[in-house]
């Protein structure tokens, strides 16, 4: 079992390249949506 396994995810496959990838770009499309939201609601960029 690899250290990934010991965390919040503990099943199989945790640790597999494809759902790190996927968690990987969720989690960085969500703070780059929250920044753009951001800045177009601070300075009103379009």
């Amino acid at each position: 079992m690899s250290d990934l396994n010991r965390g919040i995810m503990k099943f199989e496959g945790a640790d597999t390249p494809k759902v790190v990838t996927i968690s990987s770009v969720v989690l960085l499309g969500s703070i780059m949506a929250l920044i753009i939201w951001a800045l177009q609601a601070a300075y009103a960029v379009h």
